[in-house]
């Protein structure tokens, strides 16, 4: 019998591989990868031209585009894998659920957040933003993106078997990620250097607290 370790490794790979599109398909990675984009693209027609006014307000486009495209893998984070009794094996495997959530995080942030920080410089360039604004902005999408990957996942086990789950897990998603945006894009005011760290711990709250929440919603939803 595999130890837990090489357990949990297995799952990771075959989240990665879900989540990226290689199975149930459903848009995997490409889908919040081309919404974030087009939102770069879009945005210049809506207010205009003008590369200051870009400067100004594209940082924090760049923040909700990223907080939007969270709620589209949403609904196939957690309900496919409960509906077909996933959580069942791997609980008589002696896997707890938390460990599993916790997996699942990680190959969520992968397959979302790095993409993501990928393309975030198409959509600088888009927007007018210049290289320092640029770097911070690549930072505060390391420190916060794994906060939204975090959230994403608990809203999911949440949400998971109910009507309208997605639905519902985007209404909730965003309330509850708006801490990480408004530090997110604070960081990159004036006088803002503290917005980082803040981001940073807020991200690492929701990291730290998520997979017991995650992991208490499965375990009521498997009874």
């Amino acid at each position: 019998m595999a130890r837990t370790p090489t357990k949990l490794a297995l799952i990771f790979v075959r989240d990665c591989t879900i989540l990226l599109g290689g199975a149930r398909g459903r848009g995997g990675a490409v889908l919040p990868l081309l919404f974030f984009l087009a939102v770069a693209m879009l945005y210049p027609f809506g207010v205009g031209p003008d590369a200051k006014l870009l400067a100004r307000t594209g940082a924090g486009v760049i923040w909700v585009a990223a907080l939007l495209a969270a709620i589209l893998p949403l609904d196939r984070l957690v309900e496919p894998d409960l509906e077909a009794g996933f959580f069942d094996q791997w609980a008589l495997r002696g896997l707890s659920e938390e460990a599993v959530m916790l997996v699942r995080i990680v190959a969520h942030w992968l397959c979302f957040g790095v993409p993501l920080m990928l393309a975030t410089p198409i959509a600088a360039g888009l927007l007018a933003i210049d290289g320092h604004a640029l770097i911070v902005l690549e930072l505060g999408l390391l420190a916060g993106t794994p906060g939204l990957a975090a959230i994403g996942v608990t809203i999911a086990a949440l949400t998971a078997g109910l009507r309208a789950g997605a639905a519902l897990g985007g209404l909730l998603l965003i309330p509850l990620a708006v801490p990480l945006l408004i530090f997110g894009a604070g960081s990159l005011q004036a006088g803002g250097e503290n917005g980082l760290l803040l981001l940073a711990a807020a991200s690492l709250v929701a990291v730290a607290v998520a997979p017991f929440a995650a992991g208490a919603a499965i375990r009521a939803a498997r009874d």
